[in-house]
């Protein structure tokens, strides 16, 4: 008697809500994760993400929250080093309980916690790369917030092609993840016999002199460079460029390189025109008349002090935006499952980013649009948009 009395008290706790509850969630409270490089070479990317996540958080909650629960978006710095993402997912996941993750930055930074995320099924949403192992192969908890740096690329050069003359395609790149993703976006236009295809150079985290790369960019003849490296050795690489004399020389960035800070320190530098990008959102500036693009970077400034939201910002907001709106979808009775039903049913225009957000069961990648801009005396602006 007492051996079936004590199995059924088993049973009774394993059917009540406090064993059974979502990891992560609350009566009062929901809380995110996000991996970031708050210190290393792409913390121009993650620092403002960051305060434009915390900013729209702080003002659901101050409206109440997401049916009735405040949304807490705990934070690890990785400094763009995997071994150190690994060991923030492990805290945000196994010790924190995060019910999702939001905006981790870096391409193999994803991967290795893909290692984690992915037994427990905790749901990726909005990682700050386009690298297409973000939705490949197709897992149930991986989003992805815009188009794949390997599908821009390749629009882009065709795009390039025609209108800009381009035939001979060198590269820059990091030898990571997210370098061979612009990598191999260039080699299949090479291989189909697009463009044709000069020197590959692989670059370090930390390299800062480009001089001896340039030097066989210009040997092999080239008239377009592919770039897959950090924020600062871009704007490095391409100052060097013109200091060098190569001033017909054109640079195509990826959605890595499609930053305000690029375009800035560019034009500091005299740099104001031949440099090129391909991303799945729109830059801010030419879109300031825009009622709710005004009144976001109102509210941003006066919540950050900061004087304008950069790229890093809008990716921020976006993403934050896209978590929202799917944990409202989802209703009160929230677990991984009713929120990733909830994503796949989105489907609106993000005025933020400027494109248009539409999941399915069928298509885990938030935005489809591929916009070519083209910097002109330190703005980014578009010149095509690319469906």
């Amino acid at each position: 008697m007492k051996q079936l009395k004590a199995l059924a008290t088993l049973a009774a706790l394993a059917a009540s809500p406090v064993l059974a509850q979502t990891p992560g969630v609350t009566d009062t409270e929901i809380k995110i994760g996000g991996a970031h490089d708050l210190s290393g070479i792409f913390a121009p990317f993650s620092v403002p993400a960051v305060s434009a996540a915390q900013a729209y958080f702080e003002e659901v909650n101050a409206n109440g929250g997401v049916h009735g629960r405040k949304i807490t978006y705990i934070v690890e710095d990785h400094g763009y080093q995997v071994p150190k993402a690994a060991q923030a997912a492990n805290k945000l996941i196994n010790r924190d309980q995060v019910f999702a993750m939001l905006l981790n930055l870096g391409t193999p930074h994803n991967l290795a916690m893909f290692q984690l995320m992915g037994p427990q099924g905790v749901p990726n949403v909005s990682p700050i790369t386009a690298a297409r192992q973000m939705v490949e192969p197709p897992e149930p908890w991986k989003f992805a917030g815009t188009a794949s740096y390997y599908d821009a690329i390749k629009a882009a050069l065709a795009y390039m092609k025609e209108t800009e003359g381009t035939k001979k395609v060198c590269l820059m790149i990091l030898p990571t993840d997210f370098g061979k993703e612009i990598e191999a976006a260039v080699h299949e236009a090479a291989e189909a016999g697009e463009i044709e295809l000069g020197a590959e150079i692989g670059h370090k985290p930390d390299e800062s002199d480009f001089t001896g790369a340039l030097g066989r960019i210009k040997d092999s003849g080239c008239d377009t460079v592919g770039v897959a490296l950090g924020i600062s050795q871009m704007i490095n690489a391409i100052t060097t460029a013109r200091k060098l004399g190569m001033d017909d020389l054109k640079f195509l960035l990826s959605s890595a390189g499609f930053h305000t800070v690029v375009a800035k320190g560019l034009a500091q530098q005299g740099v104001m025109d031949g440099v090129y990008s391909a991303a799945g959102w729109q830059d801010l500036e030419a879109r300031m008349s825009d009622p709710d693009v005004a009144e976001w970077v109102k509210k941003y400034t006066a919540a950050t002090g900061e004087a304008y939201p950069g790229t890093g910002a809008l990716l921020g907001r976006s993403g934050a935006g896209i978590m929202v709106a799917a944990l409202e979808a989802a209703g009160p009775d929230l677990t991984r499952e009713s929120f990733i039903a909830a994503m796949e049913s989105l489907d609106y225009d993000d005025p933020i980013s400027g494109n248009h957000v539409d999941f399915s069961a069928e298509d885990h990648v938030a935005a489809d649009e591929i916009f070519v801009n083209r910097i002109e005396n330190g703005s980014w602006v578009l010149v095509q948009t690319l469906d």
